[in-house]
């Protein structure tokens, strides 16, 4: 409920502070003269799509993961292999404070393995068969840990709510700035509420440009949960294990299998250089064993 508050909370704050700002700088006025139904319908329309869509994806993210991965829930443990992975997950959810989430098991040859789902208590881990062939319990224990902190922490909620807010605004940003575009192309001229070709190829362009700036935004945040999500699975699972099992990642070659819809879930992400490192969703794994051994070398 504290999260759902906060969210409520937050669009509430992003709408307030920017029908200020719109105020305070004379642009619903502005819109209102031109036909476009005054900034509120805008920011109305803008927190519609631009939440709306993160958290339509949201609440189908267990069933789209579960779609494009082929994962398998174990419902009933098939092995002794099956019921120690139960157990584990069981276990660090018990310890970390979440409700049991759903555990499944799918076939990619890389090691892998991602969370999500709508709430902490509504939540699937899964796993790949490469993790579970190529690490030893101990790192995958410490890799189940680190999954089962991301849902503690409740990161796929605030990554959403935070994708959502950058949406609103760059929606708003690329019509207020398309507008006055094309006023500027039209000598002022008053086009009865009705955008020109000015118009519609700056919102087109600018939501593009902005939509990047925000990706950056997004993934900025992304990589600092990486952090979070490892302390927790040192936390649970102990910290040279976690350590372990992000040096054993390193030895992994190519890129991940997972879609990119929930790519930045993982335990594992893409590998980039250079500008692209901006792009990444997560850090790279020199840098997160680095912040354990800190971290264990200042307790």
């Amino acid at each position: 409920m504290r999260r759902i508050a906060l969210f409520l909370l937050t669009n509430i704050a992003v709408l307030f502070l920017l029908s200020i700002v719109c105020h305070l700088f004379g642009i619903d006025q502005w819109a209102a003269a031109r036909g476009y139904g005054g900034m509120g319908n805008l920011l109305a329309y803008a927190a519609v799509i631009g939440m709306g869509g993160a958290f339509i994806s949201l609440a189908m993210s267990k069933w789209t993961a579960k779609m494009s991965t082929g994962a398998r829930v174990i419902e009933q443990p098939q092995n002794e292999a099956e019921r120690w992975l139960v157990e584990t997950v069981r276990r660090h959810a018990q310890n970390a404070g979440i409700g049991m989430p759903e555990v499944a098991i799918y076939d990619a040859p890389e090691m892998n393995a991602f969370a999500t789902g709508m709430t902490r208590n509504s939540s699937l881990v899964a796993v790949s068969t490469g993790l579970l062939q190529q690490m030893d319990r101990e790192q995958v224990s410490a890799v189940l840990g680190h999954e089962i902190g991301h849902v503690a922490n409740g990161d796929m909620v605030t990554l959403t709510l935070v994708q959502g807010v950058l949406n609103t605004l760059v929606i708003v940003a690329a019509r207020v700035v398309g507008r006055l575009v094309d006023s500027w192309l039209s000598g002022g001229r008053d086009r009865d509420g009705g955008g020109g070709i000015g118009y519609f190829v700056s919102v087109m362009v600018l939501q593009l440009v902005f939509g990047l700036f925000a990706s950056m935004i997004v993934m900025a945040f992304s990589r600092w949960r990486e952090f979070r999500a490892d302390a927790a699975g040192a936390k649970l699972a102990g910290r040279g294990a976690m350590i372990s099992a992000l040096q054993r990642l390193q030895v992994q070659h190519g890129e991940s299998t997972l879609p990119q819809t929930i790519a930045a879930f993982g335990i594992s992400g893409h590998i980039a250089s250079g500008l692209k490192n901006l792009f990444m969703s997560h850090p790279p794994l020199e840098e997160r064993i680095a912040a354990l051994q800190n971290a264990a070398g200042n307790a």
